[in-house]
């Protein structure tokens, strides 16, 4: 205590100036993708590491021109990586907190994420409150987990299994974290497969379409993760997909409708987190399913759903039953979230359309808007069909009239009208459906047997797809000549193989030798359908 009373604060006030000096560094992008997840680097000898007492995969704040993030660290001994005297930024990372290489950063620990307690209550199999799965996701939302806590939820939520309550709790707090629109118009339409079928590009289809009718359909779609293509990959060979925000509203409201990627919107921000476990772990469990799906659409201001759930032995639903379950979910949760939901079972046996990857799957769509000769059958009348349940959704469309005007707008011509408009707003790029950009390098599968094709892996086509380079290389994938009931001879060309580089044609071809996808027999053993229109 000092003569007058007071504490003697000077000597603690300059431990903390230097100490608040000491915490001072200069980014660095390091040039690292750590998909979804923020992630720091900091020098074994940086007196920050050493004297803070940081440890690896630890949570650290970083703060830079009033902005802050939270990522975790990485301790690297390497000075090619960072300094002494920097702090690394993942790709992610960077690009969130927006400052220039060398601007000065303050490091400190974070603080922990005030929903651990909750998670721990899942962990050990407790059922959630509302409230609880609210602090969860905006704890994830604000990158407070690590990716070992946020594994840790994924795998509580599918071995445990959320009940419809939770489930909709779940939903109903991804769509409140981040950002919400309001398109001021009603209904707001739109469509949305569960996944798991190559080649089903019927959003392009359907957009333009329903568009063209005059109801408001704003698309936006992902980048594939783990498919040989999403509809961002595809429509970004016909048109930019990447614009402002203020940009793809002005469209919106122009044209009736976009078909642009939804990575930068920020809608449901929770979700591409949640994503980046679920994918690497092959997790898709029935309600984060619908939390996923329903929360995006919530937050994209959608208040009409057209849901298609695919069923066939080697899509993500295997059963009627399975399929059925599913629906009844999603009714719920949609009913309590304020969606009209039309859930539609189709046919999930085989790819739909003749083209896997992106390139591919483009030509396909034009074709079909083009009426053209070649378009493949099942993806236009599927396409009209589930555009036809969209437009029932309309107050001037009576039930069941739908797919005749589909069909009308179709083969018409205003539907490839009202996609060249949106292409033409989007940004027009160059792209002949009669000679697409495919890749160099190619090899054919041919039949092993004559017979009938009475079954083709949905997972095995994806994978051999991937092997060949998609959609990273936009012209790869597999472009296939016989779909199921098709009669072959021994010999007869069942798909061909496209590739951009050799390693890519190799991988292909030994993913083919492990298995082509195709099985042929007798006319007898064709899979039945099992489908609800």
């Amino acid at each position: 205590m000092t003569a007058s009373g007071k504490a003697d604060t000077s000597k603690a006030d300059t431990s903390k100036a230097d100490s608040s000096k000491s915490m001072q560094l200069t980014v660095k992008r390091v040039g690292i993708d750590t998909y979804r997840e923020n992630v720091a680097y900091l020098h074994r000898e940086c007196e920050i590491y050493r004297a803070e007492g940081f440890q690896a995969l630890a949570k650290i704040e970083v703060q830079a021109r009033g902005k802050k993030i939270l990522a975790s660290l990485n301790v690297v001994d390497d000075t090619n990586i960072v300094g002494c005297q920097q702090l690394g930024l993942s790709e992610e990372a960077f690009a969130i907190l927006a400052v220039p290489d060398g601007e000065a950063v303050t490091v400190s620990p974070a603080e922990p994420a005030r929903s651990i307690p909750a998670l721990h209550r899942k962990i050990a199999g407790e059922r959630l409150s509302a409230d609880d799965f609210s602090r969860i996701v905006r704890d994830i939302a604000g990158h407070r987990y690590s990716k070992i806590e946020l594994t840790a939820f994924v795998v509580a939520c599918n071995q445990g299994e959320l009940d419809r309550e939770e489930v909709f709790f779940l939903s109903d707090a991804m769509s409140k974290v981040g950002r919400k629109l309001d398109w001021h118009e009603h209904p707001v339409v739109d469509k949305h497969c569960i996944g798991g079928i190559p080649g089903n590009r019927t959003s392009m289809l359907v957009v333009p379409i329903v568009a063209a009718h005059g109801m408001l359909c704003p698309k936006t779609s992902s980048r594939a993760i783990t498919s040989p293509a999403g509809t961002a990959d595809t429509m970004e060979l016909l048109a930019r997909v990447e614009m402002p925000f203020e940009l793809l509203t002005e469209i919106v409201h122009r044209h009736r409708g976009c078909l642009a990627w939804g990575g930068s919107s920020d809608l449901s921000p929770a979700d591409d987190v949640l994503i980046s476990v679920e994918r690497p772990l092959s997790i898709d469990s029935p309600g984060q399913m619908v939390a996923s799906i329903l929360s995006k659409k919530v937050a994209a201001g959608s208040s009409h759903l057209v849901l298609d759930i695919p069923i066939g032995p080697t899509a993500k639903v295997r059963s009627m039953p399975e399929a059925q379950r599913l629906r009844k979910l999603f009714e719920f949760v949609a009913k309590r979230m304020g969606i009209t939901i039309d859930v539609v079972v189709t046919d999930g046996r085989q790819p739909i359309g003749n083209g896997i990857g992106p390139a591919l799957e483009a030509r396909d769509v034009m074709q079909v808007l083009q009426n053209h000769a070649n378009a493949p059958m099942d993806l236009r009348q599927k396409a009209l069909r589930l555009a036809g349940r969209m437009l029932e959704f309309a107050p001037d469309v009576r039930g069941g009239d739908g797919f005749g005007i589909a069909r009308d707008i179709l083969d018409s011509g205003r539907a490839l009208a009202k996609m060249q408009d949106i292409i033409a707003a989007q940004g027009k790029k160059e792209f002949d459906p009669e000679q697409p950009p495919l890749s160099a390098l190619s090899f054919e599968i041919k039949a092993p047997v004559s017979g009938t094709v009475v079954a083709i892996d949905n997972l095995q086509i994806a994978r051999i797809a991937r092997s060949a380079g998609a959609p990273r290389a936009k012209g790869s994938g597999v472009d296939l000549l016989a779909k199921l009931g098709t009669q072959v001879s021994q010999g007869q060309l069942l798909y061909r193989v496209y590739a951009a580089y050799p390693t890519e044609l190799a991988f292909a071809r030994q993913a083919c030798e492990r298995s082509i996808g195709y099985i042929i027999g007798p006319a007898e053993a064709l899979q039945p359908l099992f489908v609800e229109y």
